[in-house]
């Protein structure tokens, strides 16, 4: 499963796996209906490894959506590759629900750690049907396993940080130091982007690891996120969005980001990025809107480099009953890149609005002030 694979809501995957289940033809023989006269087992471990299969895996070894190569989707995404099948034969396992054992110790282990899977769960039968439904085929027994991912769990420290700008303030609120880790004191966790020993660094020899190299940077997070408010209007405003990918390792294929911000539910018009509403609390709360990138345009976020970014723009009606750019209101609550919260500048930090106050006003009319002064001066003496 690729990186871009996880799911957003509750960062929860579910794993619906059918096993076709026959007795075998003798006691020392394993039944294979793409062998029926018997091979050798394939394995004969009690906890196999079970790998998915690559697109253009010939057709006698493919059963109805499988071979994704590892690789699926969020359902919001693209849902017809949010799941991915795959079909085992078990020897010796006979063909009743007494014979037949609920499987165990399910564990999921890519794309990394951080997935805790629960016990499998006795559901009710699935049903397959033929290509023109008109017959049905029902499974002896399905199960029900439920994943869980971590973000905890999966690594020590975050993996993403959000810096803040606005057009209303000159203060740039960078990522907050450390936010990812910090840089040890030879640097050797880290690298420059002009360094001459930057490739050797990323792919030498034994340097493939599946841990980030990340660009060395104050927060040293492998992603971040900046928002930035761009513009204001009479009945819209405009905020910028950009992605950049610190890390030389690795790209993020389907990525997608998950944005809260009380002014979502009007959203006018999106640049550049596929844009869907989350309502987990149901319709009346509409905060939360989930952003991907547009299919063989920026659905690919490059490593790290002057490729390693994308970037959109949106554009929202005021309520005009909340909105406001003081205080903060115009940043967002919170930001989640692939499911992982990503760390927010403390918000007396934030990009605050000039204050109003007639000192900032007077500026405006002492020129005015000025002139006739200076032309009454004039007159007098003319």
């Amino acid at each position: 499963m690729a990186a871009g694979g996880r799911s957003v809501a509750c960062c929860t995957a579910v794993l619906l796996a059918a096993a076709l289940l026959l007795s075998a033809p003798t006691a020392t023989e394993a039944y294979d209906s793409l062998d029926p006269n018997g091979n050798t087992p394939h394995c004969c471990k009690k906890d196999p490894t079970i790998v998915d299969l690559l697109p253009g895996t010939p057709y006698n070894m493919q059963i109805a959506n499988c071979c994704k190569a590892g690789v699926i989707n969020t359902f919001n995404q693209d849902p017809a590759n949010a799941a991915s099948s795959f079909q085992i034969s078990v020897g010796l396992a006979g063909t009743t629900n007494k014979t037949v054992k609920v499987p165990k110790n399910f564990t999921l282990k890519t794309p990394g750690p951080g997935y805790t899977c629960g016990r499998a769960i006795v559901g009710r039968p699935t049903k397959f049907f033929t290509s023109d439904g008109r017959r049905a085929t029902q499974a002896l027994m399905t199960w029900n396993v439920t994943c869980t991912y971590s973000q905890f769990l999966a690594q020590k420290t975050p993996s993403c940080c959000v810096s803040l700008s606005s057009f209303y303030n000159d203060t740039i609120v960078n990522c907050p130091t450390c936010s990812c880790g910090c840089q040890n004191p030879s640097g050797s966790n880290c690298v420059n982007e002009d360094s001459p020993n930057l490739q050797s660094a990323i792919d030498g020899p034994g340097k493939w690891t599946g841990q980030p190299l990340v660009q060395c940077t104050s927060h040293m997070c492998p992603i971040r996120i900046h928002w930035h408010v761009k513009l204001n209007y009479k009945e819209y405003w405009r905020v910028k969005i950009t992605i950049t990918n610190f890390n030389f390792r690795m790209n993020y294929t389907q990525w997608n980001l998950v944005v809260q911000h009380p002014n979502f539910d009007n959203i006018t018009q999106l640049f550049s990025f596929n844009y869907k509403p989350l309502t987990p609390y149901g319709g009346g709360i509409n905060d939360t809107a989930m952003f991907w990138g547009v299919k063989f345009y920026n659905d690919l976020l490059m490593q790290a480099g002057k490729l390693g970014n994308v970037q959109s723009e949106l554009l929202l009606r005021k309520d005009s009953q909340a909105f406001t750019f003081e205080k903060g209101w115009a940043f967002p609550r919170r930001v989640y890149f692939n499911g992982d919260n990503c760390v927010m500048p403390s918000p007396e930090n934030y990009p605050w609005l000039p204050n109003a106050s007639p000192l900032t006003k007077q500026p405006l009319t002492l020129p005015l002030l000025v002139f006739w002064v200076v032309l009454a001066t004039l007159l007098a003496y003319a």
